[in-house]
């Protein structure tokens, strides 16, 4: 119904156009918005407020960037105990015994030695363990010259031992040793000094006079019996029969040789077995010598090995105690 008049009467109205006299004023106001919640509503009418640079969308804490935190290393603890410090010691041991067989191959590789000067050189130096390395202990084969090693023939080693360099008088020896040397052109002591029998039994036990009697017939027997070449056993007969005239011209043969170095030994005083050589000059004079009296195969270094031999010169190393003992002979 509605209180409004027309023509004076009443007008019937719908009762929500009634209004009240006194209205509520907060009925009909807005509340105010929050500022969040605005954004709220602008961002989600914005497509592309993710890419907006003027507003970000807040990071959450846990997904702060930690700081790089650097660990120290923690010094590592050897787990093997006593085996393993016992390996250890082991593979240093043998990475010292590698280091000294180093060093002795070098040694090796630089030391030349020329056997009594007549030989090719061959690569020998001092023999020495390993443990006595470690140890300071010098062995006999360090003292001796250094062409006599640990693989030496016991039989050579006694000849450098006992005779070698040993100031020879006797006129047989010294012709034995001037057939030795002769004989040694080509081969090596050691096989000389194991057909040292066999050539004394060929040669009348160097006799002079018994091998310059020599006849074809017995040379021929020699040659088959004690398989030496024919050529070598004319050489002897003929330096034989040189020796007899040399014993008449000079007394003996000892005095004719040691007239060349004044009856006292040469001391050369060697240090290294590099150092010897394979003829001096002493031995070149002794060589034109004998070949002008009809001596055959003594030439220059065939003599000076033969010097060696029969002590004419003292070429045992200084090192070597030999040299000091021959030196104490005189």
């Amino acid at each position: 119904m509605c209180n409004s008049k027309i023509d004076g009467r009443p007008a019937l109205q719908p009762t929500i156009n009634h209004h009240s006299a006194s209205p509520d004023p907060t009925k009909y106001t807005k509340k105010p918005t929050s500022p969040s919640s605005k954004t709220v509503l602008k961002r989600r009418n914005d497509p592309n407020w993710l890419t907006s640079s003027s507003e970000k969308p807040p990071t959450p804490k846990s997904a702060a960037k930690q700081p790089i935190v650097v660990r120290k290393k923690s010094k590592k603890v050897f787990a093997g105990g006593i085996q393993g410090l016992e390996t250890m010691a082991a593979a240093g041991s043998i990475a010292a015994a590698q280091r000294d067989q180093a060093f002795l191959m070098k040694q090796q590789r630089k030391l030349r030695v020329a056997q009594y000067g007549r030989t090719a050189a061959k690569l020998q130096s001092e023999v020495v363990a390993v443990d006595s390395v470690s140890n300071g202990e010098v062995n006999q084969e360090e003292k001796r010259c250094s062409f006599i090693t640990s693989n030496s023939d016991p039989l050579y080693v006694a000849y450098h031992d006992e005779e070698w360099g040993v100031p020879v008088h006797d006129d047989k020896i010294l012709f034995e040793l001037l057939v030795l040397s002769g004989f040694q052109v080509g081969l090596d002591w050691t096989t000389i000094l194991k057909k040292r029998k066999k050539y004394s039994e060929a040669f009348a036990g160097f006799e002079a006079e018994e091998v310059a009697k020599f006849t074809e017939r017995q040379i021929s027997s020699i040659c088959l019996d004690y398989g030496i070449e024919q050529g070598r056993i004319r050489g002897v007969v003929d330096n034989a029969n040189r020796i007899l005239e040399v014993t008449k011209d000079f007394g003996s043969l000892d005095k004719y040789f040691w007239n060349f170095v004044n009856h006292k030994p040469l001391d050369p005083s060697y240090k290294s077995c590099r150092k010897i050589p394979p003829k001096t000059s002493k031995s070149e004079s002794i060589s034109k010598d004998l070949v002008r009296r009809g001596f055959r195969s003594v030439g220059p270094t065939i003599i000076h090995s033969f010097m060696q031999a029969a002590g004419l010169t003292n070429d045992h190393l200084l090192s070597c105690p030999r040299h000091h003992h021959l030196l104490s002979l005189h």
